[in-house]
């Protein structure tokens, strides 16, 4: 397929074609790419190199699936003066990420009254599916969003939604540099005026489960990690503020022209030192700040859960990180021997910068950053530890990736009792909808942990932890 050509172990080179700048680089076990569904990814790969200004390569991550203009599981690094920022780079759900906390207490101490209750004040208190937010609060101010996109995460903290402890432990602290709310559309505002504290839809939850396995036992001592410890994983972004933001760039930059000589127009992108690219990121950037305040405040809500079902104190529910995996960064990476400010962009795709790292606090420079890796809500995630590979900028999967449409698997499902079945695996589960449920079934998304092998045999991450789940809020 392609005519890839193997570069090294678990890693292809996609030859240049014409029109193509860099060439494609393919992260992937070679059972992966004899699965016919990767054919259209791959051609989104090749139309990702005809950007103007992208250095390197056009890189898919092993987790990749068809995605608008861009696979999702693609990384594509331009540079931060000649070259372009696309919003099909970063995606509608501006910093979709994820974040994981951990309990002293291990998971088999709770009862199943405990864990019932528990499940059900999470679902009542964290707002899920299509639209919904937060019907008690009376939504966000001009001066609240002003201070979102300024303060980053800092805005929740000053309201009391966790602790300052929580900011190193946090992807570049929380907050994006740039970002600006006036160039933020008003309906824009209103759609994510109720929505911070919210999962949303599809594939985002909120899941507790238990630590079934340590890989790497000197990091997993250094990040607290046990087997069988009980932990907090969160998956959400900005909602409906960071798709409008999407949607309004979109039309903005089509009619500006900015979709001509593309080889498809979904990959529509602004010059990043034009007005309308710069304009972009600052918008952008206050997205990805309010989805920082999300995931926080989702967080806090969990740990208010724990503390009315199971006694447990807020503070003793420790944030171990939070990554994103939608979003163009400004980074410095080397470039043919050459250090160059790029703009990164990453969508379905995780940072995973290595030991060393300046850009990471103190722990996780001994270390190399987490790197989390969600897989389906029946079988495992994992925490793994990054390697800092230069060949991806420094980037990972954020995923298992999925394999099945959402239709296929209500097809697959719809006769069948999901929750049952959901059961008998040892897995509680509520969600806004049973559409929601039949469509995110553990068998619509590849195994994850044939993903995690590949991204360990290329070397851009090894694995500390399996996690297992065993609670689950879906969107």
């Amino acid at each position: 397929m392609f005519d890839l050509q193997k570069i090294a172990p678990g890693i292809y080179k996609l030859p240049q074609k014409p029109g193509m700048i860099v060439p494609g680089l393919v992260i992937a076990s070679e059972k992966m790419l004899q699965d016919l569904s990767m054919e259209k990814p791959l051609e989104q790969v090749c139309n990702v190199a005809h950007l103007p200004g992208i250095v390197g390569y056009s890189i898919a991550m092993p987790d990749i699936h068809w995605g608008y203009g861009f696979p999702i599981g693609g990384v594509a690094a331009m540079d931060s003066e000649h070259g372009v920022i696309s919003p099909g780079g970063v995606g509608y759900d501006i910093n979709c990420g994820v974040r994981v906390a951990l309990l002293e207490e291990k998971f088999s101490t709770f009862s199943k009254v405990q864990k019932e209750r528990l499940l059900n004040r999470i679902f009542s208190l964290v707002p899920s599916g299509v639209g919904h937010g937060q019907k008690k609060e009376s939504g966000l101010s001009e001066s609240d969003y002003k201070k979102i996109a300024e303060q980053g995460v800092n805005w929740a903290l000053e309201k009391g939604y966790g602790f300052k402890e929580d900011l190193d432990h946090i992807e570049s602290l929380g907050k994006l540099d740039g970002a600006s709310i006036s160039d933020v559309s008003t309906l824009a505002k209103n759609r994510g005026k109720k929505q911070l504290g919210s999962i949303g839809s599809g594939n985002h939850f909120v899941e507790i489960g238990v630590v079934e396995k340590i890989f790497c036992a000197e990091t997993a001592k250094a990040w607290k990690i046990e087997e069988g410890q009980t932990y907090v994983l969160i998956h959400s972004g900005s909602r409906g503020f960071g798709h409008q933001i999407c949607q309004d760039t979109l039309e903005k930059f089509i009619g500006l022209g900015y979709a001509k000589n593309l080889p498809d127009k979904q990959l529509v992108c602004a010059p990043i030192q034009s007005d309308a690219g710069r304009s972009y990121f600052r918008s952008m950037a206050a997205a990805a700040n309010f989805a920082f305040n999300n995931r926080q405040i989702i967080l806090h809500e969990v740990r208010k859960a724990f503390e009315e079902e199971c006694g447990i104190k807020p503070s003793s529910i420790r944030l171990l990180y939070d990554v994103c995996h939608n979003i163009a960064k400004f980074e410095k990476h080397s470039v043919n021997g050459v250090m160059k400010d790029l703009c990164v962009h990453r969508k379905g795709a995780t940072r995973a910068y290595g030991k060393g790292s300046p850009d990471l606090s103190p722990l996780f420079q001994a270390t190399g950053q987490p790197v989390l890796v969600p897989g389906d809500m029946g079988r495992a995630s994992y925490i793994l530890a990054g390697l800092g590979n230069p060949m991806t900028f420094c980037s990972c999967c954020h995923g298992a990736g999925r394999f099945r449409s959402r239709i296929q698997s209500s097809k697959n499902w719809n006769p069948q009792d999901a929750l049952k079945y959901m059961q008998d695996q040892g897995v509680l589960l509520k969600a806004d909808s049973y559409r929601t449920i039949v469509e995110e079934m553990p068998d619509a998304y590849k195994d994850v942990n044939e993903v995690v092998a590949a991204v360990e045999e290329a070397k851009l991450a090894k694995s500390v932890a399996k996690l297992k789940p065993r609670l689950v809020v879906k969107g």
